[in-house]
Order: C-alpha cells, then sequence, then structure tokens
C-alpha cells in the first residue's frame, strides 16, 4: 500500500505532523505499537499533570483554615489519586484516535522500521511483517528514561517515571535522582502526599538549566515542605538486596548512605534510534540524535526526522511546531525554520517554574550589557489575595539597543503566563511596549509589566 507520507510513532511530534499532513492533502499513515499519543500524553505530559493536581488540591485542603473555612484533616487515597491519572491519560488518548480518523489518517498498529527506497515495515503484536511505501518517511520515535551503569531501573525499587505513575503503594521514602523537570516534578508529588522525599543533584543547583536564583528559591521551597535536597552529590550506588534500598552516595564530606523504600531514577532521557532501520537505510546520526537539516530533512532523500531524536529541547510543544514545520516544507508552503533561542520551558511543580531565553549569568558571559528586573509576588495584590505570595518575575534586557534576553518566573500559574514572553520576544516588542500595554488589575500577569518597569527604573509598586 503507497501513501504520502507515513510517520513513524504517534507523540505529539507525530500525530500533529500526520495529521497537519492531512489537512494539506496528503494521503497518510501513522505507525504506533503502543498508546496513541505517545509517551507524552500516556506517560509524561499530561499524567503527571493529573497527579499534580492532586497533590495541589490536598494541599489546599490541607491548608483551609488559611482561607477561614474549617475542612477537617484530609486524607490522600493514593490508588484512586493514580486512576484518576490514568483515566485522564486514556481520555486523551481516545481524543488522539478520535482526531486522526476525523482526518482520516490510517492507524497502522505495530513497530515501524524504515527500509531503503522509502519503505517502512510495521512488524504487529504477532510478529507479522508488513511492507508500506510513501513519497516521505517522518520519524517520530521519542525516548525513553535514561539509565546508568550505576543506577540499572528494575521497575520495583529502583524506578523510572513509568513505574512512578503506577506504584501501588504509596512508599513511606523515596529517593529521586535527577532534579529536572521530572525528578523536581515527581519529588514535589510526593513530598506534598506524604512520602518522605529526599531529591539529590549531581550539579551545584537544582532544576540546573533554569536562572541560579529561581534555582535557589525552589529549592528552599522544596526544604520548607520537608524535602531533603542534596547537591553536588552523585550516587555511587544502590543496594537492594534487603527490604528497601540502601543509596551510597558521595558528598564533599565523603560517602553516605540514604535508607529509602524506592528510587526513581530521574537522570534524563534516551533517543529511541536503536531498530529502527537507521543504519541499514544510511540515515546519519551523531551523540545519539539524528542529523537533520533546519526542514528536518535526514541525510537521506525522502526521510525525516523530528522531537526528541533530533536536535534541541525534549519538549512536547517543540516537537509538535518541528512537525508541522517539516510537512509544510514538504507540501512546498513558505516554512520558517524554528527559533531555538526562544522556547519556552516550564516545570510543574509548586511553585511553578517558567523560562525564555536566556539566564542572566548566560547574558552577562555573551557580552551584554543588560538591564534585570525583579518583581517580586509579595508586592502582588492578586498573589497576596490567592494566598501566592511565593516567588517573582524577573526580566532581562539587553541595554543597547532593548533586545528582551529572557525571563524567569517562580510562582502560582507561571507557566500560564510565559507565552507572553515568547510573543513578544516573537514581535521584538521593546521594554517600553510592555509598561506602556495596560495590564488587567488585580493579576498574576501585570507582574510581567512590573518586573519590565522595574528594569527600566519606572516601577510604582515597590
Amino acid at each position: 500500500m503507497n501513501y504520502d507520507i507515513i510517520v513513524i510513532g504517534s507523540g505529539p511530534g507525530g500525530y500533529v505532523a500526520a495529521i497537519r499532513a492531512a489537512q494539506l492533502g496528503f494521503k497518510v499513515a501513522i505507525v504506533e505499537r503502543a498508546e496513541l499519543g505517545g509517551i507524552c500524553l500516556n506517560w509524561g505530559c499530561i499524567p503527571t499533570k493529573a497527579l499534580l493536581k492532586s497533590a495541589s488540591v490536598f494541599q489546599y485542603i490541607k491548608h483551609a483554615a488559611d482561607y477561614g473555612i474549617s475542612a477537617g484533616e484530609p486524607n490522600s487515597d493514593f490508588p484512586a489519586i493514580i486512576k484518576r491519572s490514568r483515566d485522564v491519560a486514556d481520555q486523551m488518548s481516545k481524543g488522539i484516535q478520535f482526531l486522526l480518523k476525523k482526518n482520516k489518517v490510517e492507524h497502522l498498529q505495530g513497530s515501524g522500521k524504515v527500509k531503503p527506497g522509502k519503505i517502512v515495515e510495521v512488524t504487529d503484536a504477532a510478529g507479522a511483517k508488513t511492507e508500506f511505501a510513501a513519497n516521505h518517511i517522518i520519524l517520530a520515535t521519542g525516548a525513553r528514561s535514561r539509565e546508568l551503569p550505576n543506577l540499572m531501573q528494575d521497575g520495583k525499587k529502583i524506578i523510572g517515571y513509568r513505574e512512578a505513575m503506577t506504584l501501588p503503594v504509596q512508599p513511606k521514602s523515596m529517593v529521586v535522582v535527577g532534579s529536572g523537570a521530572i525528578g523536581s516534578e515527581f519529588a514535589y508529588f510526593y513530598q506534598s502526599i506524604g512520602t518522605q522525599v529526599t531529591l539529590i543533584e549531581v550539579l551545584p543547583n537544582i532544576v540546573p538549566i533554569e536562572d541560579e536564583e529561581v534555582s535557589k528559591a525552589l529549592e528552599r521551597s522544596f526544604k520548607k515542605s520537608g524535602m531533603k535536597v542534596l547537591v553536588g552529590v552523585s550516587v555511587e550506588s544502590v543496594d537492594t538486596s534487603g527490604e528497601g534500598c540502601l543509596v551510597k552516595v558521595m558528598t564533599k564530606k565523603g560517602e553516605e548512605i540514604i535508607a529509602c523504600d524506592i528510587v526513581l531514577s530521574a537522570v534524563g532521557i534516551a533517543t529511541n534510534i536503536e531498530g529502527i532501520g537507521l543504519e541499514e537505510t544510511g540515515i546519519a546520526t551523531e551523540r545519539g540524535k539524528v542529523v537533520v537539516d533546519d526542514f528536518y530533512k535526514t541525510s537521506i532523500e525522502g526521510y525525516y526526522a523530528i522531537g526528541d531524536i533530533v536536535k534541541g529541547p525534549a519538549l512536547a510543544h517543540v516537537a509538535s511546531h518541528e512537525g508541522i514545520i517539516c510537512v509544510e516544507k514538504i507540501a512546498g508552503k513558505h516554512a520558517e525554520p524554528l527559533d531555538y533561542g526562544n522556547l519556552p520551558g516550564c516545570t510543574y511543580t509548586h511553585p511553578e517554574i517558567a523560562s525564555v531565553g536566556m539566564t542572566e549569568k548566560a547574558a552577562r558571559e555573551a557580552g551584554y550589557e543588560i538591564l534585570v528586573g525583579k518583581f517580586p509576588f509579595t508586592a502582588s495584590g492578586k498573589a497576596t489575595a490567592s494566598g501566592s505570595r511565593e516567588g517573582f518575575i524577573k526580566v532581562i534586557f539587553d541595554a543597547k539597543y532593548g533586545e528582551w534576553l529572557g525571563a524567569h518566573m517562580i510562582g502560582e500559574n507561571v507557566t500560564e503566563l510565559i507565552a507572553e514572553v515568547v510573543v513578544a520576544r516573537k514581535l521584538e516588542t521593546t521594554g517600553k511596549e510592555i509598561i506602556e500595554a495596560v495590564h488587567p488589575h488585580p493579576t498574576m500577569s501585570e507582574a510581567i509589566m512590573e518586573a519590565v518597569a522595574v528594569a527600566y527604573g519606572e516601577c510604582v509598586h515597590l
């Protein structure tokens, strides 16, 4: 059977590429061996947000008296929290199934492998192989939890993010190794519902890609919640021979042993590029990523790659935009390369983190003379009224030309605020224009305008 485009993988890169291709008039098929929607929808972005929402509600009830409400001492129902998360994921996966059918994208169930001559071999659950031809083949196979030699996952005592979402019993204690978005979110979730969490980061700061002030603020918040946070500490080994786990770590003072029920390894991701036919087809790779041009063409004509398996951050919204750019270029439409310098990143802990562009340190190291503005939520009427005064908005401008170099936020719902900065930077908006644009009061969003006003020495409310 012949198609115009075959997409391998139905994550946020793959299914978006497939649907956009169908909208442009192509005959499209998508290959998926597991649940439609990929890791993000089924085992990542969406179900983790459901877990975090449950943790947030639990914390609200625990602090109901702060709002003048008597609610009693709440109890978390761990199996019910897990079930709700899975139900949310299932519901969203069915939504993807509906969208694919609506756009007449055919779902080829099985594992996909590319072959020379623009052929995709699909192996179903029974092992039967079927070949399909296409004018264009897009690889969107995503990534999985990365494993370290001294931290091999057994799925029971040393687990990855998938198991962390479906544990049958809530552990009393947990060590989370790695403080990126995945590690920090799970650390917050489990700490919030009563598990004693120890978060370990080998680098000097947690959430290490964030601005240092944001990292320090989240660390303080975590410690205030009772979480143990260890930075500049490496995990040497884990002994799982007993009832629980004994984690040997190396600190500045020497070796220490941390006892816990379970260890969550959140040390990053590994790309799914093995066994998909890259070598046989001659598609070039470098450092575990498929080599592509600005429009996601690989080294072999007719083959493309998007998402976690190519350059750039492994983020769902990035993969989706890459997929759209890829198929619009194939269709001959005017497509512009993605601006990887203007990609927002979000971490859904409490407080939340959102950022885009350069950190203050990166801007200084790049040689910019900068203007920095910082507005704390303690000075925000909306934040005070809602009981969410923790955190701040920080903005960075080039003093010479006024370019908005970066923004870094920590606080309640800041993941909903960062888009203003992304759009403003896309439009090359100046700080003066942000100050002059009327922001509604009282809202959390006006803190962006206030932070910009601080940078330009015009802030009224500090």
